[in-house]
């Protein structure tokens, strides 16, 4: 029996975290053939991900510049992906959730007649700008798509508003998911030395910041709130990933430089971060893959945005939204830290976006669609 041509595409490390479990299940799959293309619309950060998990791309465009716009890495990967998918003549192109190399590689699909399955579907703020150009990329990358992967019920509903035939939507859980079982291990030494020195004993918040709507003011805010919760907490360490985008270094640097039991570090590899996650008392993000991970590992989730497309965590109470102005960001960790049962019901939670077996469905839902599986059974919470 021809086995089906399915290629992966992705280019930053978000995306390729949450595809190195997909990428595995579906190399393991007799009736597939996988291979796996990165644009590297982020260099450094991607190739920590593809070195850990031994993942060699089949093909790598290798776009990134320094100072690159959104104009050039759509119009890059538009042509770039036109002359893979011509050599490599998929079945099917896989993209994930809601970066530019997502919607742009979905263009370039539908222009060269390859059908498009769309990894973490679904997800709606119904604002364009927040997050800007996350929500536009994966409107437009629905209605691009011939396959949806959507990971929540919430999900399947947003699309189901838009149009989207039922029948092609499969509810899968969040493949964010899926990898953790890898990463998180009781005896880890971490890779960062300083990791290694920290008294879990004590209350570590563990935080990442670096969205765009938040560079600027709403960075400043974040780190004004932390630094007094810090200054007013003595058995609280905050551990800040910052990001390696200049901007945001600027205005973390010089509000936290040199401030006591604040460790300023370089972005993490997913072994580190998700052991670290695993070890700390709460989460502090913008992110949208850690507002996914953390409440697997039992760990409340203090959101840093105004809004979130991830609304089942809020509803489920493994995530509460602290917003991006300094008052309300301060006064959602003092309370966090303060009300021992507001705590305990958000680490008990059980997580909404996953069990662990969405890599499974998603590969299952592809042979579905092309006759060769049953439909699989949707995930439910």
């Amino acid at each position: 029996m021809e086995k089906l041509k399915v290629m992966s595409v992705f280019g930053t490390r978000p995306e390729a975290i949450k595809m190195v479990p997909l990428i595995k299940e579906l190399s393991k799959n007799e009736n597939i053939e996988s291979t796996v293309c990165v644009t590297a619309q982020h260099r450094q950060m991607l190739d920590q991900v593809l070195n850990i998990f031994e993942i060699k791309p089949d093909y790598d465009l290798d776009i990134m510049k320094q100072s690159q716009t959104l104009t050039y890495i759509t119009s890059a990967v538009i042509t770039e992906m036109a002359g893979v998918f011509k050599l490599a003549k998929p079945d099917l192109c896989l993209v994930h959730g809601d970066t530019t190399t997502t919607f742009a590689t979905s263009l370039a699909a539908f222009y060269s007649g390859v059908r498009v399955g769309h990894v973490e579907a679904g997800l709606r703020t119904n604002d364009k700008y927040q997050p800007y150009p996350e929500e536009m990329n994966r409107r437009l990358t629905a209605n691009l798509a011939d396959l949806h992967f959507a990971p929540t019920s919430v999900s399947k509903g947003n699309l189901l508003r838009e149009n989207i035939p039922g029948e092609n939507i499969f509810i899968t859980g969040n493949t964010a998911i899926d990898i953790i079982k890898d990463t998180v291990k009781k005896d880890y030494v971490f890779g960062l030395p300083l990791l290694n020195r920290l008294d879990f004993g004590k209350k570590i918040i563990t935080m990442t910041a670096h969205r765009g709507e938040n560079i600027g003011e709403g960075i400043a805010n974040i780190c004004r709130a932390v630094l007094r919760i810090v200054q007013e907490n003595t058995d609280v360490e905050l551990v800040y990933a910052v990001h390696l985008n200049p901007a945001v270094r600027r205005t973390v640097f010089e509000i936290l430089k040199d401030k006591p039991r604040i460790h300023l570090i370089d972005p993490l590899d997913i072994m580190d971060m998700h052991n670290l996650m695993s070890r700390s008392y709460f989460i502090y993000t913008d992110s949208g893959g850690l507002q996914e991970e953390a409440p697997s590992m039992d760990k409340p989730v203090l959101v840093l945005r105004n809004v979130t497309e991830r609304p089942e965590g809020l509803a489920a109470g493994t995530l509460l939204l602290a917003g991006v102005k300094e008052d309300e960001i301060y006064k959602s960790a003092s309370l966090l830290l303060t009300d021992k049962k507001l705590y305990e019901k958000m680490a008990n939670a059980k997580n909404p976006f996953g069990d662990g077996m969405a890599s499974s469905r998603i590969t299952q839902a592809i042979l579905f669609s092309y006759e060769k599986a049953e439909r699989p059974a949707d995930y439910v919470v």
